[in-house]
């Protein structure tokens, strides 16, 4: 097992929290050791000027696809940590929808070293529920959970586990690993041949229609199943409106469920169809502006509990095809947290420790992690992410660190500016570029 790098660093006007008046922050071997104003640091140190910045904890995202192994040309776990270390995360989970799949500890424990190698982020492997991801036959979880990696998270995202038995047992084995199921929440038989959201656009633009129903039905199922085991059960990026009030009533009920929102079903809706460009399409599809609203508030309430990224590389031409062929997704870490702050922040539904929350302490919490999404305080683990709020930039695809370019919002300008990224006291990000 490889050491983590720690660094000595002092980080200079910034304002934790977005509060009170800028000061420094001393860091010693990966550590907080000191916060106050005019500190002064060993010679060795590193410094950053926060320039008046916002400083909060490194964001935490439960949802990424990293592509390796199998599909390198769209995203690397080098260039997917690069991304996410310029959007200001310091820990991200790679999904196990690889090529081979990650159903088996050789495959996670690959990952987990890969992402230790290049240090720009803590690299966290999801392993699959079930082997191949193909629903019938639950995969190695104990084993992956046992192995170098200590996989702590298991989903098919991707593809829904739409056997009820087969969830039923996963959810069982998970309560006694301590380790969580994220569901992709679909049931297939309602989806078939479906590519964007059921409802007057969809039926306008000749689009088969993605019911809410698909994902509120196994939303309700999983909650219930994990009642009944005794288990936890996260929702991945939940869509609708009714999901927001199938999670209020279970969370009502005791349930042990939780729930992300992705950034773009917090800003974007189907009225994008309308060009026919695959760029929008997504898994699960945009939906209707009152979804959008109904999901914004319940980030704010607690009833969705984080945001995740979903961050999903696809190459050129398995997006520049006809709609209904096109592979959904879009790339999310580097504008991840100018579209919270443009949908949640500006609104005023959330303040600077509301982001704090919902990026970086409920996503860690989740998982379990216990160096991550921690506060900005002394004797804590240095993972900052340094937000500067008055200075914009404009999206363009091919200027981001991911190996593919399939951005929904080129040309778009976002309001804040990631300005550096701080691992363990570690520099892995300053002023547009990866240090490492």
């Amino acid at each position: 097992m490889s050491t983590q790098a720690t660094g000595t660093l002092l980080v200079t006007g910034v304002r934790p929290y977005g509060e009170g008046d800028p000061v420094d922050i001393l860091v010693i071997d990966g550590v907080i050791t000191e916060i106050g104003t005019g500190l002064e640091a060993p010679a060795e140190a590193e410094r950053v000027d926060g320039g008046g910045g916002i400083a909060l904890p490194g964001f935490v995202d439960l949802h990424t696809h990293l592509r390796e192994p199998g599909r390198e040309d769209t995203e690397t776990i080098r260039s997917g940590s690069a991304a996410a270390a310029l959007g200001g995360y310091t820990a991200v989970f790679a999904m196990a929808n690889t090529s081979p799949v990650a159903d088996n500890s050789t495959v996670t424990d690959n990952v987990w070293r890969a992402g230790r190698e290049v240090g720009l982020v803590d690299v966290y492997p999801v392993g699959a529920v079930t082997v191949g991801l193909e629903g019938t036959q639950l995969a190695e979880m104990g084993m992956m959970a046992a192995g170098a990696a200590a996989v702590r998270m298991f989903s098919d995202d991707g593809k829904c586990v739409h056997d009820p038995l087969l969830m039923r047992r996963a959810l069982e084995y998970a309560k006694g690993l301590d380790v969580l199921i994220a569901q992709h929440a679909e049931e297939p038989r309602l989806t078939i041949g479906a590519v964007a959201h059921e409802g007057p656009t969809a039926a306008r633009l000749g689009l088969a229609g993605w019911p809410r129903a698909a994902e509120e039905a196994i939303v309700v199922r999983d909650a219930l199943l994990a009642r009944d085991a005794g288990a936890r059960v996260h929702i991945c990026h939940a869509s609708t409106a009714g999901t927001v009030e199938l999670l209020r009533w279970a969370k009502d009920q005791g349930i042990a469920i939780t729930a992300e929102v992705t950034p773009h079903h917090l800003l974007l809706d189907d009225s994008r169809l309308t060009t026919y460009d695959p760029i929008n399409k997504v898994n699960p599809p945009l939906r209707e502006t009152s979804d959008n609203l109904a999901l914004r508030q319940a980030l704010a309430d607690g009833v969705v509990d984080c945001v995740a990224t979903d961050h999903a590389p696809h190459a050129a031409q398995e997006k520049c095809c006809e709609f209904a062929q096109a592979k959904p997704g879009m790339l999310g870490l580097q504008t991840a947290v100018a579209i919270i702050v443009e949908t949640m922040v500006t609104p005023g539904l959330l303040d600077w420790r509301g982001v704090a929350r919902v990026m970086s302490e409920r996503p860690a919490e989740i998982v379990g992690l216990t160096d991550q999404g921690r506060p900005i305080a002394v004797g804590e683990p240095a993972n900052l992410a340094i937000i500067d709020p008055d200075t914009s930039w404009v999206v363009r695809g091919r200027e981001l660190a991911s190996l593919s370019d399939n951005t929904p919002y080129e040309e778009m300008t976002m309001p804040v500016t990631v300005t550096a990224t701080v691992l363990r006291g570690v520099l892995t990000a300053r002023d547009g570029s990866v240090t490492r």
